[in-house]
């Protein structure tokens, strides 16, 4: 049997804890982390946490004081414990905004859902064979204040992993508003141009992303050349590499755009560094 964490209670991942009137249902009114478990420890769980409070500040929520790094710890570890999953796994953290309310809430407490899935190996291994990627441009992702936030509103990814399903990808990029790279359906993306590494600025609205912190520092340590930059698209056609980041797969290659191939060299490279003690 699969458990998950409600509100502090250990519940049956199957039995019902929320109604049709669960704000997180009717409005998307929540923010999420998903996060590595790898060696019994969370991976990265300051930057987690970090991003988490700024997101609830954000849109208002009450209780972020209470998710501290000791909170995440006991909660994940009993968990984990409690399904027998043993030293890795993959934490998912929703909180949202409990009580009723139409578009104004009559309260901002927040409820929260934990859950963990088993993962099989204790290192950030890559991928064998390099992803195919095509651009998604039937929507594009507005440029915000929350735009750098992991939010419970997910229609744009939702619609392009519709788009990859039916041309049959391994992923899709999306662009902003203003038709530049922002950011992948789950991850942030890396091109590598003329020997010089570059990456959507956080001010092009993609995601502040965990793991995208730790490659820009692991680039910089290894005197890589790092561009946060406004990108076009139109880059992929020239690039030599192409590669995706986040917290639970760490770092992905790209193989191929349209008829474009890619190499394989910088983010082997980092995926080293990356799986260094």
């Amino acid at each position: 049997m699969e458990f998950i964490n409600f509100n502090g209670n250990i519940v049956d991942a199957g039995q019902p804890v929320l109604t049709a009137a669960s704000r997180g249902f009717r409005y998307g009114d929540g923010v999420f982390e998903t996060m590595r478990y790898m060696d019994g420890k969370l991976k990265f769980p300051e930057l987690h946490l970090d991003r988490l409070r700024k997101g609830m500040r954000a849109l208002k929520l009450e209780g972020y004081s209470q998710l501290d790094k000791y909170f995440l710890k006991e909660k994940v570890d009993e968990l984990i414990k409690r399904n027998k999953i043993g030293l890795q796994a993959k934490v998912r953290l929703i909180v949202f905004r409990e009580g009723d309310g139409l578009y104004a809430p009559l309260s901002n407490k927040m409820g929260y859902v934990l859950q963990v899935s088993k993962l099989s190996e204790g290192i950030y291994s890559g991928n064998s064979r390099g992803l195919i990627i095509d651009v998604f441009d039937e929507v594009t992702k507005p440029v915000t204040n929350l735009s750098n936030l992991k939010t419970c509103n997910a229609l744009p990814f939702v619609l392009a992993g519709i788009f990859k399903n039916q041309h049959k990808l391994d992923d899709v990029l999306l662009l902003n508003q203003h038709g530049f790279l922002c950011e992948a359906m789950a991850s942030n993306v890396f091109v590598v141009y003329q020997k010089q590494l570059y990456t959507p600025a956080l001010s092009e609205g993609c995601v502040a992303g965990v793991m995208r912190h730790a490659v820009m520092q692991l680039a910089r340590k290894s005197d890589l050349p790092l561009i946060e930059a406004q990108i076009n698209p139109q880059i992929l056609n020239e690039a030599e590499e192409v590669f995706l980041t986040n917290a639970t797969m760490g770092i992905q290659w790209v193989m191929g755009y349209n008829r474009k191939r890619y190499f394989n060299e910088v983010s082997r490279f980092l995926l080293d560094a990356l799986n260094k003690p």
